[in-house]
């Protein structure tokens, strides 16, 4: 899974649908957002500042036809650098 995900700047997608995917992901367990205590507003920010920073992203799958939230670091170690059209 994940393998052939692509990156999609948050900033395109509607601000609804951009909440949307956020409650969801806050709502999963296992969220990189850290704080299980707190209000889904509180998290929804939290993840809000992780896709401003770049320190997360929103990906799209499209194997699986899904989109998720993850860790920019976890995309490097899975996703090597293409240098295949390099000379």
């Amino acid at each position: 899974m994940m393998l052939s995900a692509m990156v999609i700047p948050y900033q395109e997608l509607q601000p609804t649908t951009l909440r949307a995917l956020i409650e969801d992901f806050v709502s999963r367990d296992g969220a990189i957002h850290g704080h299980s205590d707190a209000s889904l507003d509180q998290k929804v920010s939290a993840v809000m500042s992780q896709l401003r920073n770049g320190s997360a992203v929103v990906v799209f799958d499209p194997d699986d036809e899904t989109c998720s939230i993850v860790e920019k670091r976890s995309l490097r170690s899975t996703h090597p650098p293409d240098h295949s059209s390099e000379v």
